[in-house]
């Protein structure tokens, strides 16, 4: 599969879990803090899981508006997705994510907003790179 690319983001990180990350122009500059219940430190700071769900949510949003603009059911103003982001131990060895995106969609009917939701997963860039990689469930409220 190719994808024809229309933006690259361009982003670094040094001293890895426990280090800083940016964005290359700046905009983002983030202190890493390994989180206790994966051994480390805590404290004032974020992680990768962090960082992907909010990625994951700002852009499952994305989706849902354009299957919206597409035809779809008006994505209402108020609309919210909170993505969980869980890492842990593979039974296969290595670690791997688990993903929960709850998504309020007020004023939609159920099934109209589960059908926005089934057709967002189809076109959600995040959800295309997690599909049979990782776990990931929606709730609607």
């Amino acid at each position: 599969m190719t994808v024809d690319v229309k933006y690259t983001a361009s982003a670094s990180a040094t001293g890895g879990r426990d280090g800083r990350a940016k964005t290359d122009d700046g905009s983002l500059d983030v202190k890493l803090t390994t989180p206790k219940e994966l051994g480390g430190a805590g404290g004032a700071g974020n992680n990768p899981e962090q960082l992907f769900a909010m990625g994951y949510s700002a852009c499952f949003i994305g989706a849902m508006k354009f299957v919206s603009s597409q035809g779809g059911p008006k994505v209402p103003d108020d609309v919210s997705v909170t993505a969980e982001v869980g890492i842990g131990p593979r039974d296969a060895g290595g670690f791997g994510l688990a993903v929960t995106l709850n998504i309020s969609l007020p004023g939609l009917d159920k099934a109209e907003a589960e059908k926005l939701v089934e057709e967002a997963h189809k076109i959600c860039p995040y959800s295309n790179a997690t599909r049979g990689n990782v776990d990931v469930s929606s709730v609607i409220a």
